[in-house]
């Protein structure tokens, strides 16, 4: 099976934090998805639900993921981190087909 995405040491951490510090029932998942819409296009989602009709289930770190089969090829590639400093907290997605913007010094 095809695996579309990879999550960073970071975000398994702060993931399996979140399942243990907020009691997500053991059924539970994490779901990675997209969002459609909107003059920005698609947007990306993470949450945690049960295995629905046309979810594709894996493993990654011991942590549960749950896709639907139709969001495969817009995450294909995507790196899940999570993002700590002063100005923001938050998980981030990482296409690493997109050059990251470096600032001119």
């Amino acid at each position: 099976m095809i695996i579309p995405i990879s999550i960073t040491e970071k975000a398994q951490i702060e993931i399996k934090n979140i399942i243990s510090t907020k009691n997500i029932p053991a059924d539970y998942c994490l779901r990675v998805g997209v969002k459609g819409g909107g003059c920005g296009g698609m947007s990306y989602a993470l949450g945690f639900d049960k295995l629905k009709d046309g979810d594709q289930k894996f493993e990654l770190e011991d942590i549960p993921v749950l896709i639907e089969k139709r969001h495969f090829m817009f995450l294909m590639g995507m790196q899940i981190d999570f993002y700590e400093g002063n100005d923001a907290r938050g998980f981030t997605f990482i296409n690493p087909d997109i050059p990251k913007r470096h600032d001119a010094e």
